[in-house]
């Protein structure tokens, strides 16, 4: 176990490294620093450049997504650091502020899916001003200043939108085409339900990308192109789901192969046409495929002045979201309590031991606590231990020789992209290049006499950091993960039983749920449901085969999730008489109840709907699974 534990600490992801963003990242943060130098003054150069950071918050959004986070990042570094210089004198108040900065953080790029470093640099941020002792009728100029170095990083991340403004729609609509090709390959093997659960994956991140990406008042003609491609792709997919339930064990090689093709065509120039092969054999069901293939193409391929559809999109409002992250229950708001609790002890006993350069307690325990399982965050105290004893010893090394304002522009340049290219293969390995980096920010104008107690310091203040975070998930949120999946399992089926009796009741003809509070309850719960799994395995110690009982569950949850959602958008939806209605509901509580008081599932008749079948397998799916689950558990404990 202890063996595992350190070799996957260590364990070297073989993923792309990403030269684009490591390039920006260490522009970001240099060239602040270098205008400060070209303005004679150093100092405040710095500390722009820590508006660098902003950079590091970028992701595979789409541009007016990105433009709105990465103003609000730079904003709330820049406020970081100005209640930082107000609350240094008063080390309680510090500690508190620090809390709450670490817990707000987390909790909104928690309920906002959001992925990256989280609240991390504003915990960075607002730590290092403690050591500054800088006058606090500074703080509009030193907030403003690394503002603008966010604002200068705004500008490198919205670069891209002058050559691709809808280069990452275009990138998440072009893996659902793929994922679907490879679908249609998989038919009638084993790979089938693996197959199935990436391209609805695929699907929902399309979704999410699209919604971020649309502007209500202004959707460009790609745009709509692209939203009306991603519902074709359901089309398509609902078809070969359809083919594959009625036992159809495979499909002509030139369905995916064409459908590859549309995919590979979507970034390609409109002068290069598609190839569409054409069936050696084929049948009624092939050729509906085909005809809604070819729409696919079509939409691709229309003039501008024929995409002129009203694109009917509705998004959960902010409030909506925030509203349902708190919640008891909720796996977000219990994390960013959690986070912020122990980010604020760490603080307490950093400056009630009066420890040189105490902040790097509290920042150490929070990359530590970044860890999604107790597991993960064993991996991020060991990597983040030797990580910084090997980047401090390479920063008291560049910082005792006291180099000039240029050479350590240039080192934040290379130290801050060597630290991205590494971020993505091992957190260890990229520790060694930010801890660096960020002592030549934080530190270039010390004068540094003692190396060796300098560097000491350092590793003792992370050392002792990094203990304190492990130790506050493990009393924390040791096994809180497993003993709430029951619940939450119950939950979610209920919210899709309210979803369903929504739907399939009496109603206007033709109404439309797209913003309904059902539909939202359903995501969040399975969105909690999915992020609970996944922590409950990383456990210590966890029943990890019992867990695993869970997944084929979980998944049938989630393809009925995706099958609800289609059947929310289509007006001609069947209206369920009572009877039968009070049937589905009965299946539904049946299993919610099982699995709420740890019973066997029984296995209640689930009616027909008319040109609904999969809907009513996918429920069928779902009460064998949970029966699965407690019969696989009675034997694994016997």
């Amino acid at each position: 176990m202890k063996k595992n534990l350190i070799k996957g600490a260590f364990t070297i992801k073989k993923v792309p490294f990403p030269w684009e963003r490591a390039i920006c990242a260490g522009i970001s943060s240099a060239v602040p620093v270098l205008i400060g130098l070209l303005f004679g003054n150093f100092q405040y150069g710095l500390i722009a450049g820590i508006g660098g950071f902003s950079y590091l918050y970028v992701w595979n959004e789409p541009y007016p997504q990105r433009a709105k986070k990465i103003f609000f990042v730079a904003l709330g570094l820049a406020v970081s650091n100005g209640l930082g210089i107000l609350t240094a004198p008063s080390p309680f108040v510090f500690a508190v502020i620090l809390g709450l900065i670490g817990a707000v953080g987390t909790f909104i790029f928690g309920a906002l899916k959001i992925p990256g470093p989280a609240s991390i640099f504003f915990v960075i941020v607002f730590a290092m001003t403690s050591a500054s002792h800088v006058d606090p009728t500074l703080v509009p100029l030193r907030a403003g200043l690394v503002f603008l170095g966010g604002a200068f990083a705004w500008l490198v991340a919205m670069a891209g939108w002058f050559l691709h403004p809808h280069g990452p729609e275009i990138k998440s609509v072009k893996r659902i085409y793929l994922e679907l090709a490879a679908l249609i390959d998989s038919v009638g093997t084993e790979q089938f339900n693996d197959a199935r659960e990436k391209t609805v994956l695929a699907l929902n991140d399309a979704n999410s990308t699209l919604l971020a990406g649309y502007v209500s008042w202004k959707s460009s003609t790609i745009f709509k192109q692209l939203y009306l491609l991603k519902e074709q792709a359901n089309s398509i997919l609902l078809d070969i789901l359809e083919m594959a339930a009625e036992g159809r064990t495979n499909l002509p090689p030139a369905v995916g192969e064409t459908v590859q093709a549309l995919a590979h065509s979507l970034d390609r120039k409109k002068s290069e046409p598609m190839k569409i092969l054409q069936p050696k054999e084929t049948d009624q069901a092939v050729d509906r495929l085909f005809s809604k293939i070819y729409d696919a193409d079509a939409i691709m391929n229309e003039p501008i002045s024929r995409i002129n559809q009203d694109l009917k999109i509705t998004k959960p409002t902010l409030i909506s979201i925030f509203l349902d992250a708190f919640d008891k229950n909720s796996i977000v708001f219990l994390s960013s309590l959690k986070y912020g609790i122990v980010l604020m002890i760490a603080a307490m006993i950093a400056f009630g031991f009066n420890f040189n350069r105490s902040y790097w307690i509290p920042v150490s325990c929070g990359a530590v606590m970044l860890g999604s399982t107790i597991i993960a965050t064993f991996h991020r105290a060991i990597q983040r231990a030797i990580g910084t004893i090997v980047g401090i010893i390479i920063a008291s090394i560049i910082l005792s020789i006291q180099p000039a304002g240029i050479w350590v522009a240039l080192f934040i340049l290379f130290l801050g992209g060597i630290t991205e290219l590494f971020m993505v293969r091992n957190y260890a390995f990229a520790v060694m290049f930010i801890t660096p980096n960020s002592l030549m920010m934080a530190e270039s104008t010390t004068q540094i006499h003692n190396l060796s107690y300098f560097a000491t310091a350092r590793i003792t203040d992370i050392l002792i950091g990094a203990i304190i975070g492990l130790i506050g998930v493990l009393l924390v949120g040791r096994r809180s993960a497993s003993s709430r999946l029951p619940h939450l399992i119950a939950k979610t089926i209920r919210s899709q039983s309210q979803l369903f009796f929504k739907l399939h009741s009496e109603q206007k003809n033709g109404s439309s749920y797209d913003g309904s509070r059902e539909r939202n309850k359903m995501r969040t719960n399975l969105i909690n449901l999915r992020t609970v799994y996944t922590t409950a395995l990383g456990e210590i110690p966890n029943h990890k085969k019992k867990l695993e009982y869970l997944s084929p569950a979980i998944f049938s949850m989630e393809q009925l999730e995706y099958l609800l959602e289609l059947s929310s958008k289509d007006s001609n939806r069947p209206v369920l008489s009572d009877e039968i209605l009070a049937q589905f509901l009965l299946v539904f509580e049946t299993m919610a109840k099982s699995v709420e008081q740890h019973d066997l599932v029984t296995k209640k008749k689930v009616p027909e709907i008319e040109g609904y079948s999969k809907l009513q397998k996918e429920i069928i799916s779902l009460q064998e699974a949970l029966k699965l689950v407690r019969d696989q558990v009675n034997v694994a404990l016997k």
